[in-house]
Protein backbone atom coordinates (compact mmCIF):
# COMPACT_ATOMS: atom_id res chain seq x y z
CA UNK A 1 0.00 0.00 0.00
CA UNK A 2 1.11 3.54 -0.64
CA UNK A 3 2.44 5.49 2.30
CA UNK A 4 0.40 8.45 3.52
CA UNK A 5 2.97 9.79 5.94
CA UNK A 6 3.16 13.56 6.47
CA UNK A 7 6.41 13.60 4.44
CA UNK A 8 4.75 11.85 1.49
CA UNK A 9 1.75 14.18 1.62
CA UNK A 10 4.03 17.25 1.80
CA UNK A 11 6.06 16.08 -1.19
CA UNK A 12 2.94 15.35 -3.21
CA UNK A 13 1.51 18.77 -2.34
CA UNK A 14 4.78 20.47 -3.31
CA UNK A 15 4.85 18.61 -6.61
CA UNK A 16 1.26 19.61 -7.35
CA UNK A 17 1.98 23.23 -6.48
CA UNK A 18 5.10 23.19 -8.63
CA UNK A 19 3.23 21.80 -11.62
CA UNK A 20 0.49 24.38 -11.11
CA UNK A 21 3.08 27.15 -11.16
CA UNK A 22 4.67 25.67 -14.26
CA UNK A 23 1.37 25.72 -16.09
CA UNK A 24 1.14 29.48 -15.51
CA UNK A 25 4.60 30.22 -16.95
CA UNK A 26 5.56 30.60 -20.58
CA UNK A 27 7.88 27.93 -21.93
CA UNK A 28 11.45 29.07 -22.18
CA UNK A 29 11.10 31.83 -19.63
CA UNK A 30 14.75 32.79 -19.66
CA UNK A 31 14.09 36.39 -18.78
CA UNK A 32 17.03 38.12 -17.17
CA UNK A 33 16.36 40.78 -14.59
CA UNK A 34 19.32 43.04 -14.13
CA UNK A 35 23.03 42.79 -14.50
CA UNK A 36 25.87 42.22 -12.11
CA UNK A 37 26.92 39.58 -9.63
CA UNK A 38 23.69 39.61 -7.58
CA UNK A 39 21.47 39.18 -10.67
CA UNK A 40 23.60 36.30 -11.91
CA UNK A 41 23.59 34.69 -8.48
CA UNK A 42 19.80 34.96 -8.25
CA UNK A 43 19.07 33.56 -11.71
CA UNK A 44 19.40 29.86 -10.80
CA UNK A 45 16.88 30.42 -8.02
CA UNK A 46 14.40 32.52 -10.00
CA UNK A 47 14.67 30.85 -13.41
CA UNK A 48 12.37 27.86 -12.84
CA UNK A 49 13.63 25.84 -15.81
CA UNK A 50 17.21 26.49 -14.69
CA UNK A 51 16.41 25.40 -11.13
CA UNK A 52 14.65 22.21 -12.26
CA UNK A 53 17.52 21.24 -14.56
CA UNK A 54 20.13 21.82 -11.84
CA UNK A 55 18.18 19.79 -9.29
CA UNK A 56 17.76 17.06 -11.91
CA UNK A 57 21.47 16.95 -12.67
CA UNK A 58 22.23 16.83 -8.94
CA UNK A 59 19.73 14.00 -8.58
CA UNK A 60 21.16 12.08 -11.53
CA UNK A 61 24.64 12.40 -10.03
CA UNK A 62 23.32 11.23 -6.65
CA UNK A 63 21.54 8.28 -8.26
CA UNK A 64 24.23 7.17 -10.72
CA UNK A 65 27.71 8.62 -10.16
CA UNK A 66 29.19 11.86 -8.81
CA UNK A 67 31.34 12.05 -11.96
CA UNK A 68 28.25 13.32 -13.79
CA UNK A 69 28.90 16.67 -12.11
CA UNK A 70 32.08 17.03 -14.21
CA UNK A 71 30.13 16.25 -17.39
CA UNK A 72 27.60 18.93 -16.39
CA UNK A 73 30.37 21.49 -15.93
CA UNK A 74 31.83 20.70 -19.35
CA UNK A 75 28.39 20.99 -20.93
CA UNK A 76 27.76 24.35 -19.23
CA UNK A 77 31.04 25.87 -20.42
CA UNK A 78 30.74 24.59 -23.99
CA UNK A 79 27.05 25.47 -24.32
CA UNK A 80 27.46 29.00 -22.94
CA UNK A 81 30.42 29.68 -25.23
CA UNK A 82 28.55 28.31 -28.25
CA UNK A 83 25.52 30.51 -27.50
CA UNK A 84 27.61 33.61 -26.78
CA UNK A 85 29.31 33.16 -30.15
CA UNK A 86 25.93 33.17 -31.89
CA UNK A 87 25.37 29.42 -32.09
CA UNK A 88 21.85 28.09 -32.11
CA UNK A 89 19.92 24.84 -32.45
CA UNK A 90 16.50 24.25 -33.95
CA UNK A 91 13.81 23.76 -31.30
CA UNK A 92 16.27 24.66 -28.53
CA UNK A 93 13.53 25.71 -26.09
CA UNK A 94 11.75 22.39 -26.58
CA UNK A 95 15.02 20.51 -26.11
CA UNK A 96 15.77 22.47 -22.93
CA UNK A 97 12.39 21.48 -21.49
CA UNK A 98 12.84 17.84 -22.48
CA UNK A 99 16.30 17.90 -20.84
CA UNK A 100 14.52 18.29 -17.49
CA UNK A 101 12.51 15.13 -18.19
CA UNK A 102 15.69 13.35 -19.31
CA UNK A 103 17.28 14.03 -15.92
CA UNK A 104 14.20 12.56 -14.25
CA UNK A 105 14.47 9.46 -16.41
CA UNK A 106 18.14 9.11 -15.50
CA UNK A 107 17.25 9.31 -11.83
CA UNK A 108 14.81 6.43 -12.30
CA UNK A 109 17.80 4.29 -13.37
CA UNK A 110 19.21 4.37 -9.85
CA UNK A 111 20.66 1.06 -8.81
CA UNK A 112 20.96 -0.16 -12.40
CA UNK A 113 24.39 -0.55 -13.94
CA UNK A 114 25.16 2.28 -16.37
CA UNK A 115 28.11 3.00 -18.56
CA UNK A 116 29.31 6.41 -17.49
CA UNK A 117 30.30 7.80 -20.92
CA UNK A 118 26.84 7.67 -22.59
CA UNK A 119 25.06 8.85 -19.44
CA UNK A 120 27.63 11.62 -19.00
CA UNK A 121 27.20 12.66 -22.63
CA UNK A 122 23.44 12.95 -22.09
CA UNK A 123 23.97 15.11 -18.98
CA UNK A 124 26.51 17.30 -20.80
CA UNK A 125 24.17 17.73 -23.78
CA UNK A 126 21.20 18.60 -21.53
CA UNK A 127 23.20 21.25 -19.69
CA UNK A 128 24.83 22.53 -22.91
CA UNK A 129 21.45 23.20 -24.54
CA UNK A 130 20.29 25.22 -21.56
CA UNK A 131 23.63 27.04 -21.27
CA UNK A 132 23.51 27.84 -24.99
CA UNK A 133 20.21 29.67 -24.47
CA UNK A 134 21.82 31.64 -21.66
CA UNK A 135 24.82 32.43 -23.82
CA UNK A 136 22.47 33.93 -26.40
CA UNK A 137 20.38 36.00 -23.98
CA UNK A 138 22.33 36.77 -20.81
CA UNK A 139 24.21 40.01 -20.30
CA UNK A 140 27.71 39.92 -21.77
CA UNK A 141 29.07 40.83 -18.38
CA UNK A 142 31.69 38.85 -16.46
CA UNK A 143 30.13 39.58 -13.05
CA UNK A 144 26.72 38.25 -14.15
CA UNK A 145 28.33 35.05 -15.41
CA UNK A 146 30.39 34.67 -12.23
CA UNK A 147 27.23 35.02 -10.15
CA UNK A 148 25.34 32.56 -12.36
CA UNK A 149 28.19 30.05 -12.07
CA UNK A 150 28.33 30.40 -8.28
CA UNK A 151 24.56 30.18 -7.89
CA UNK A 152 24.29 27.23 -10.27
CA UNK A 153 27.15 25.44 -8.55
CA UNK A 154 25.53 25.95 -5.17
CA UNK A 155 22.17 24.58 -6.31
CA UNK A 156 23.80 21.68 -8.12
CA UNK A 157 26.07 20.64 -5.26
CA UNK A 158 23.37 21.25 -2.66
CA UNK A 159 20.82 19.12 -4.50
CA UNK A 160 23.43 16.39 -5.06
CA UNK A 161 24.35 16.26 -1.36
CA UNK A 162 20.75 16.43 -0.13
CA UNK A 163 19.42 13.82 -2.54
CA UNK A 164 22.31 11.48 -1.88
CA UNK A 165 21.47 11.67 1.80
CA UNK A 166 17.69 11.36 1.42
CA UNK A 167 17.96 8.14 -0.58
CA UNK A 168 16.07 6.20 -3.20
CA UNK A 169 12.49 6.95 -2.20
CA UNK A 170 13.03 10.71 -2.53
CA UNK A 171 15.01 10.27 -5.74
CA UNK A 172 12.13 8.30 -7.22
CA UNK A 173 9.53 10.89 -6.28
CA UNK A 174 11.61 13.77 -7.55
CA UNK A 175 12.34 11.88 -10.76
CA UNK A 176 8.62 11.59 -11.48
CA UNK A 177 8.08 15.29 -10.73
CA UNK A 178 10.91 16.24 -13.12
CA UNK A 179 9.59 13.96 -15.86
CA UNK A 180 6.19 15.62 -15.59
CA UNK A 181 7.57 19.16 -15.26
CA UNK A 182 9.76 18.80 -18.36
CA UNK A 183 6.76 17.47 -20.28
CA UNK A 184 4.56 20.35 -19.15
CA UNK A 185 7.19 22.89 -20.19
CA UNK A 186 7.70 21.14 -23.53
CA UNK A 187 3.97 21.22 -24.31
CA UNK A 188 3.51 24.89 -23.46
CA UNK A 189 3.35 27.30 -26.39
CA UNK A 190 6.31 29.63 -26.74
CA UNK A 191 5.59 33.12 -25.47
Amino acid sequence: MASTSPRSLALTAAAGLGLSLLSALPAGAHGFSGEGLAAGLAHPLTGLDHLLLLVGVGGAAAAIDAALLAFALAGAVLGAAFGALGGTLPAAELLAALAISAMGLLMLRRGQPSRLAPVGALVAAAVAIHAMLHGQEAPAQALWWLGAALGSGGVLLGSFALLRRLGDAWLGRLALVLCLAGGVLALMPAA
